[in-house]
């Protein structure tokens, strides 16, 4: 199984993300989903597309941590409104929170393997509400 990893450029937190993930925009209608799918728009077509499809996720890093991922259900070429090839990365409306992990910036997406992907939290676990990202981010570099 492979996984795909992408900044949340703009977003601040999960409940952001799930109202960007909303607009109209960032949706698509799919003949296999009875209402329209969350999107990812993107330039690069994943080579690995079948690897991907085969129960892979999309990780999404906010404010410097991979926060949470989202199965990914299909990917599409497109032309974009200028006239370029892009992809759309079609993804399962919920949002799966994760162990918290840093993770430098980069541009586009990066492939993940799924040995180094960070578990899921369990129902009874939660990020702590009182911490901003941000302190939640230093601790992690710190090793807290």
């Amino acid at each position: 199984m492979l996984h795909l990893i992408k900044l949340a450029v703009g977003v601040e937190s999960l409940d952001d993300l799930a109202e960007r993930l909303k607009q109209p925009f960032n949706t698509r209608a799919h003949p296999d989903h009875a209402s329209p799918l969350p999107v990812v728009h993107t330039r690069s077509f994943p080579k690995q597309k079948d690897a991907l499809l085969d129960g892979g996720s999309l990780y999404r890093v906010i404010n410097g941590l991979i926060l949470c991922r989202q199965p990914i259900l299909d990917i599409q070429s497109t032309t974009r409104s200028d006239g370029t090839q892009g992809t759309l990365i079609l993804l399962s409306p919920s949002i799966i929170p994760v162990q918290p992990r840093a993770m430098r910036p980069f541009q586009g997406w990066r492939y993940l393997q799924n040995q180094d992907a960070p578990a899921d939290l369990k129902d009874a676990e939660t990020q702590p509400v009182s911490l901003p990202l941000s302190l939640q981010k230093k601790l992690l570099e710190l090793g807290l």
